[in-house]
């Protein structure tokens, strides 16, 4: 009989999607025991809908539990690296969501964390998971797609004022950055698990339609390490909202649908150049089974990642996200290409942030 995990939420916003797409949909393998947040009343609603049996405002509360196997980090994102360590250190695994913290060196305190307490951690990129993106996905990793030409990544989304009432929101101390790591973190995270690593990035960043501090519109023009080129344009003032990824390989032509919170499902067209393409195409799928969508897909994945080892998305995904993130905001600051990989020679390593919003960050960092 496998093991079911048990798991405490802390952060109820998002928190109630990762119960409801993905715990929910997985009882022979977690169960919710705990949940947590600071509004009274989401937390009894949440406790109510999943039948969770406890609740408590406190996270120091849940790190004392010993029937907590797992703590899912839902907080706002300034949060998130002190409480995943945290956890950590109480030997807890930890499933967080994005941005998973503020900089390369948190990252890399947490890679060091890691082992240090022999628990895992699982950052959160759930729309590498649908139908569409894991059939190209499949057909591109038995190398029929060939070699990779261009790609095109657009987050064009819709945010207001009412969005930003919310303190956290729009704060470099809170939200850690703006349309970048808060919204478009995830498409662009697809582009690399699709087409590779990039070696040098110019970008561009600004604030153009909330009166925030952090940036809604950024464009950056990428090369890969494979010699490919891809543009990134993401912004928060479409309203017609759509993500979409176009991907041209030497054999095929990869475009996702335009949902904007699900681009990993289906339909994906998957364009053949000849038909002897498609052939191929066509026996690689042949008895395809269908992949779950978003944190159902994920987390289907992760209970026998805690098993064998080898989680679906690790440590090292989620820096090669943050690692592009540090990069735009370097290469918008300083005018100027930046190559990958970024290091702790950078002046962004501790801190991604504006100068004057790096201060104090730089004065406590791991």
């Amino acid at each position: 009989m496998s093991k079911i995990w048990n798991v405490a939420v802390v952060g109820l916003g998002i928190g109630r999607t990762h119960i409801f797409e993905g715990y929910s949909r997985h009882p022979d393998k977690f169960k919710v025991v705990t949940v947590c947040d600071l509004d009274a009343g989401r937390r009894a609603a949440v406790a109510a809908e999943f039948n969770v049996p406890h609740q408590t405002d406190s996270f120091a509360d849940v790190l004392a539990m010993p029937d907590v196997d797992i703590i899912d980090v839902c907080t706002p994102p300034g949060l998130h690296f002190d409480q995943t360590l945290a956890a950590l250190k109480a030997g807890k695994h930890v499933v967080c969501e994005k941005p998973l913290v503020g900089s390369l060196a948190e990252v890399d305190a947490l890679i060091a964390a890691e082992k240090t307490y022999g628990r895992t951690i699982l950052p959160i990129f759930q729309y590498r998971y649908g139908n569409g993106v894991q059939r190209a996905k499949r057909i591109i990793d038995l190398g029929i797609a060939g070699k990779p030409y261009l790609g095109t990544v657009e987050t064009s989304w819709w945010r207001t004022a009412d969005y930003y009432a919310v303190p956290w929101r729009g704060k470099w101390e809170t939200e850690l950055g703006g349309v970048l790591v808060t919204h478009a973190i995830h498409n662009h995270d697809m582009l690399m698990y699709l087409m590779g690593d990039v070696e040098q990035i110019f970008a561009r960043a600004a604030t153009r339609v909330n009166e925030i501090e952090v940036e809604d519109c950024v464009s950056a023009s990428l090369k890969l390490k494979s010699g490919a080129f891809a543009s990134l344009s993401a912004t928060l003032g479409s309203t017609r909202q759509i993500s979409r990824l176009r991907l041209c390989f030497e054999n095929v032509t990869f475009e996702s649908g335009l949902e904007p919170y699900r681009p990993g499902d289906d339909p994906w067209q998957i364009i053949a150049a000849t038909a002897e393409v498609q052939a191929r195409i066509d026996d690689a799928l042949k008895g395809w089974q269908h992949v779950p969508t978003r944190f159902d897909g994920l987390f289907a994945e992760y209970a026998p990642g805690l098993i064998t080892g080898k989680l679906p998305i690790t440590l090292m995904d989620a820096r090669r996200a943050l690692e592009l993130v540090t990069a735009i905001y370097q290469s918008d600051a300083d005018n100027r290409p930046v190559d990958l990989p970024v290091g702790p020679e950078s002046p962004r390593y501790h801190s991604w942030r504006p100068a004057a919003a790096r201060a104090t960050v730089l004065a406590e960092a791991p």
